[in-house]
């Protein structure tokens, strides 16, 4: 089925929700008026839903596939690519100074979302690239920006990041990866890495790989990691893609989805390469790409699922199965209560995960903008909650888009699985979805809760304001902010790290619960009386956000019941 770009809620999110126009108000974004932005979202969701969603097909059924020690990408994927490199998408929130557009990071990530929901295997690589541009930015040589930015914003270049090794996974200290010294200011880079998302393709000239290594001697663990560029082509003295480097493609991973974005088991022997950052400043230099990915990852989830969501909606309104129990109803399966549910659950839990993942991205631009560190705070704490939040909402929309369908569902002749099996690895990479929780709890409650009780503040003291016009649904999500606020303190009295680990999980997908209850809620008071906003915010308060009760109490449970059944037990 026709993707279409849900514009409108971007639009309404921007202008109602979220708080772009604190962005625009700054001097670094006072560009990006409400007109420019609309136009941007008008023509990203023309290239999506003409060029990028009929490609969706066609990389799940011709996946890209290795030739010669050359990756050849899925049927079409070098069209879109050109097309998306062409319109500058890849550069958008890059410095101009490099030919990037200099747009708020909010804008991009709306953006990358209506990507993702068009094509994910394809949007993998612009999005590699963008958290290159940003570490590249943040952590290289002015040499090294020099030559390497222009060509990664136009996208004549492409870029990727090599952390995972076979026995350093999550653990990225236990990587065996080395570097040495050539003596002129390069390095000779050594090792194997897997799960490389885009490592390879047959359309850009160069590819750019971020890889972490470290020196002989080096300390154990992250602290003896550094960071090095390491192209595929050397650049020659006037920065065009030269001569070959010692690396190559080993082979590409068979997934459960994701077909037509490669991914690669890269090999580096003594590969030519340039230190971005301090030496052992590796996993900082990183951390600058796996933020900024992260986002993207969350916004992926949520791609997907619309995607899946509209793909189900079709569905239902076209299939035609039982008696329909409402009067003058449309006689399809959407007159249906369970499927009206389904559809409802769906439509609601899209909007919420979108919604703090903007805002998650209105934060990082404050932050960029203002430099204030109340702002960079905000949106590291939130940056976890909309990667885990973003992607464990699309693989319960696109899971419950296979139940809308039925019988059908499985049947991959009607796409409807694809969307499944392409976002269930989003809770996995850029961090597994626990590690985020674990990093919520613990590394970002180090100032004592501080952030989470100010967004706790700013939540009930926007729902006593919402009293007047909803006293129901602004009591509700008021409630739901003491029982969070309890929870937190909780966790934030309890010195003992596996015990907060253990409630991890359901704390961080309890608060977004109650954010989700608080953009719904927003939303509905900028809504006209009794309008689709104010209907999908009552039912996503008294129906989805209820959930936080038993997360909490699962979140403030500690970890002795979870190690006083044995393993040997669990093996029984």
């Amino acid at each position: 089925m026709p993707y279409r770009a849900p514009l409108d809620d971007y639009n309404f999110l921007f202008d109602h929700v979220i708080g772009l126009d604190k962005v625009r108000q700054t001097d670094r974004f006072e560009d990006a008026s409400d007109d420019l932005t609309r136009a941007i979202l008008t023509e990203a969701g023309k290239l999506c839903e003409e060029v990028m969603a009929p490609l969706q097909r066609a990389g799940d059924m011709t996946p890209s596939y290795l030739e010669n020690g050359v990756v050849r990408t899925a049927d079409g994927y070098a069209d879109g690519f050109k097309a998306i490199a062409e319109g500058g998408w890849i550069g958008m929130s890059a410095n101009p100074e490099f030919g990037g557009m200099g747009l708020p990071m909010t804008v991009t990530t709306a953006v990358n979302e209506m990507m993702s929901a068009a094509c994910l295997s394809l949007q993998l690589a612009p999005l590699m690239s963008q958290g290159q541009i940003e570490a590249l930015e943040h952590h290289a040589s002015d040499a090294i920006k020099d030559i390497y930015l222009p060509k990664l914003i136009s996208g004549e270049w492409t870029g990727t990041m090599n952390l995972t090794e076979p026995q350093a996974g999550s653990d990225v200290g236990a990587l065996s990866s080395k570097a040495e010294e050539n003596g002129d200011g390069t390095y000779r880079v050594s090792g194997q890495k897997i799960y490389i998302s885009w490592g390879d393709n047959d359309f850009a000239s160069n590819i750019c790989h971020l890889v972490l290594a470290r020196f002989p001697g080096a300390p154990a663990g992250t602290k003896g990691i550094s960071l090095f560029l390491v192209p595929k082509y050397l650049p020659d003295e006037d920065g065009e893609a030269g001569v070959a480097n010692s690396l190559k493609v080993v082979s590409l991973e068979h997934k459960m989805g994701l077909h037509g974005s490669p991914t690669c088991v890269m090999q580096y022997d003594e590969a030519k390469g340039w230190l971005v950052g301090p030496e052992g400043g590796g996993m900082a230099a990183m951390f600058t790409m796996m933020n900024n990915a992260r986002l993207g990852v969350g916004c992926q989830g949520i791609g997907a699922g619309e995607g899946a969501y509209q793909h189900a909606l079709a569905y239902a309104l076209d299939r035609k199965q039982g008696r329909t129990p409402v009067e003058g109803g449309s006689g399809t399966i959407v007159d249906h209560a369970d499927v009206r549910r389904m559809l409802l659950s769906m439509k609601a839990d899209l909007f919420a995960s979108r919604a703090i993942a903007l805002s998650c991205a209105v934060a990082i631009d404050m932050g960029t903008a203002t430099g204030e560190a109340e702002w960079k705070a905000r949106a590291a704490f939130l940056t976890p909650i909309s990667k885990a939040f973003g992607t464990d909402v699309g693989i319960e929309v696109s899971n419950t888009a296979l139940q809308v369908h039925g019988g059908m569902g499985v049947i991959e002749e009607t796409g409807a699985a694809q969307y499944s099996r392409d976002v269930r690895v989003t809770a996995i990479y850029e961090g597994t979805n626990g590690i985020q929780a674990m990093d919520l709890v613990a590394r970002k409650m180090m100032d004592g809760g501080e952030v989470a009780n100010g967004l706790i503040d700013e939540i009930e003291a926007h729902a006593e304001a919402a009293r007047d016009r909803f006293p129901n649904m602004a009591d509700d999500v008021w409630q739901a902010c003491e029982s969070l606020r309890e929870a937190t303190d909780w966790l934030n009295s309890e010195t003992d790290l596996n015990q907060r680990f253990a409630g991890a999980v359901p704390y961080l997908r309890a608060f977004a619960r109650i954010l989700g209850g608080h953009m719904h809620l927003a939303a509905a008071l900028a809504d006209s009386k009794g309008g689709k906003r104010e209907k999908l915010a009552r039912f996503y308060i008294k129906r989805l956000m209820p959930e936080y009760v038993g997360l909490l109490a699962h979140a403030q449970s500690g970890a002795d019941d979870l190690y006083a059944i044995t393993v040997e037990e669990l093996a029984s």
